[in-house]
């Protein structure tokens, strides 16, 4: 049922897939809630197991369309905090523009004409515009909010299979690359089903439906509408255990998979941009409002996307127990928890850190569990770190095992 990942891949990929998922909902503009028609189809029967092949086999490579994301991984309001944060372009000052996706609906313009011609723009006054374009070796970011661009060239091509990779690094821009991830983690915890027919953004579509069968997980269900055309992956909907509204709900309200104008792929700044000229071939250039290294999958040290070294130690990550209910072990940042923000940061953000944290105890000592609908991360106080889609008993449990 399963892509033949190694045990531990499989492992480090169970508590990757909701970090992952809740990483992109919050950073990018890679979910697309779907709304599916009135009146299911009639379609000939499928296994779950051709399902995933089809899924797999599915060579789409241009697309255009309208999406949407909706976010509520249960994050406490930010208030003022995402406009002070979101000054300017790049480093640490985008995580104003990140945390925008954190919660909310988006939408967003997608299009694609294979591996070297990508646009996504996110929707709204063209002052809040925010459009990344590559036509071939050219590329373009830009940030209507702070008037500034990025523009780089000689990247060469990006993966395209179903047309998920978007004009720039780590920015999926259909539920493709959300789905990949999930059935990175099928393994025997894992329960995947064919649930009925639907129709979404005007496409007849299968319903696959992946579930852990571990209790403990905060992940409810996943549950994926495949065109049953092309195989292509149309929404992506994640509900969390503890029941209620999805956190994410992610799918194409139009589509076409013709071939776009090439006029699409066309970019100049607006008069009065700021604009940075990369050398060519730079292919780490920060995008207007983007962290230059946002987190990758947990481990992969030397990679782009890498989590920072402070976080992994010298032994990068350990993962503790199995299926839905693993746990990464990781090191803290030096000195444990911080209390309190600079004091130069906003009033805001301080708000922001007593309401997302707990102060736990056990025999590992004391820490602080910080909680999302899917992901829960125990930071202890002498500098460990534990993070998974499980609950917070679980890794008080796990730290606690630990010591």
């Amino acid at each position: 049922m399963a892509p033949n990942d190694s045990a531990g891949g499989r492992r480090t990929a169970r508590y990757a897939v909701p970090v992952a998922v809740a990483g992109v909902a919050a950073a990018t503009i890679g979910l697309v809630p779907a709304l599916a028609a009135s009146g299911d189809p009639e379609l000939p029967g499928i296994t779950a197991q051709q399902l995933v092949e089809k899924i797999a086999a599915s060579d789409v490579q241009r697309l255009s369309g309208t999406v949407k994301v909706t976010t509520d991984l249960g994050l406490p309001s930010l208030g003022g905090l995402g406009g002070d944060l979101g000054a300017g372009a790049g480093g640490g000052e985008g995580l104003g523009k990140l945390m925008e996706f954190a919660s909310g609906t988006h939408t967003l313009r997608v299009a694609a004409d294979g591996p070297d011609k990508q646009r996504l723009s996110v929707v709204g006054s063209a002052a809040d515009e925010y459009t990344m374009v590559r036509d071939g070796d050219d590329v373009w970011a830009y940030d209507g909010a702070s008037k500034e661009a990025v523009h780089s060239t000689g990247h060469g091509s990006s993966e395209a299979p179903g047309a998920s990779e978007a004009p720039g690094p780590g920015m999926p821009a259909t539920p493709k690359d959300l789905v990949d991830e999930a059935l990175k983690a099928v393994d025997p915890t894992t329960s995947v089903t064919v649930e009925g027919t639907a129709r979404v953004a005007g496409r007849d579509a299968y319903q696959l439906v992946i579930k852990p069968k571990q209790s403990g997980s905060t992940i409810g269900s996943i549950k994926v509408a495949v065109d049953a055309d092309n195989g292509v992956p149309l929404k992506f909907t994640l509900t969390p255990s503890s029941g209620g509204k999805a956190a994410i709900d992610a799918g194409f309200t139009k589509v076409d998979f013709a071939k776009p104008d090439a006029s699409t792929f066309d970019f100049t700044p607006p008069k009065g941009t700021k604009v940075t000229e990369e050398p060519a071939g730079g292919a780490e250039h920060e995008a207007p409002g983007k962290p230059s290294k946002p987190f990758g999958k947990p481990g992969e040290a030397g990679k782009p996307g890498e989590a920072p070294e402070q976080f992994l130690g010298e032994e990068g990550v350990n993962v503790i127990g199995e299926g839905w209910t693993s746990i990464a072990q990781l090191s803290g940042p030096a000195g444990g928890v911080p209390s309190e923000v600079p004091e130069d940061a906003p009033a805001e953000a301080q708000q922001f850190l007593d309401a997302l944290g707990d102060k736990v105890t056990g025999k590992f000592g004391s820490g602080t569990v910080f909680k999302t609908r899917l992901v829960n991360a125990l930071m202890t106080d002498d500098g460990k770190v534990y993070v998974g889609a499980v609950t917070p008993e679980a890794l008080v449990g796990a730290a606690n095992a630990a010591k």
